[in-house]
């Protein structure tokens, strides 16, 4: 049987995501799912506990290393490391090949300057589901 001649190989496509994670809902399960589903591979960046006091102007619910423990756990993340700053967004990328940005549609526009080293997309939020919301039902209940 003559040799065939091989077919080259497929590149591995990388989506990288990034979010605080926070008392993890089906809205984070969906997006990490959609975002899975652009790529072969998917790093997920999330907002370390000071970054989220700087982003939100309060402490998390989980800490940093049981958000990352979570995330770690779901079978369509590959790998998970501690966004520090909202400005490194182009360093991470960089530094995990990055071939897709994907964010919430409600950070649109905010990040289309990334778009030359790589594919963003922004996806629609569940609707109806807020991790703010959340907190303040729970905090509410006697």
């Amino acid at each position: 049987m003559p040799d065939q001649p091989l077919e080259p190989a497929r590149a591995r496509r990388t989506v990288i995501t990034f979010g605080t994670f926070d008392v993890f809902h089906v809205g984070h399960l969906r997006v990490i799912e959609r975002a899975a589903a652009l790529g072969d591979r998917l790093v997920v960046g999330v907002s370390g506990d000071d970054l989220n006091v700087r982003k939100k102007g309060r402490e998390p619910v989980f800490s940093q290393h049981e958000r990352l423990e979570i995330l770690a756990a779901l079978r369509s993340v590959d790998e998970v490391f501690v966004e520090e700053s909202l400005e490194l967004k182009r360093d991470y990328i960089t530094r995990y090949a990055a071939d897709v940005l994907v964010m919430g549609d409600d950070w649109a526009g905010r990040f289309d300057e990334l778009g030359d080293i790589c594919e963003v997309v922004y996806l629609p939020r569940t609707p109806a589901i807020s991790t703010t919301a959340l907190i303040e039902k729970i905090s509410a209940t006697p």
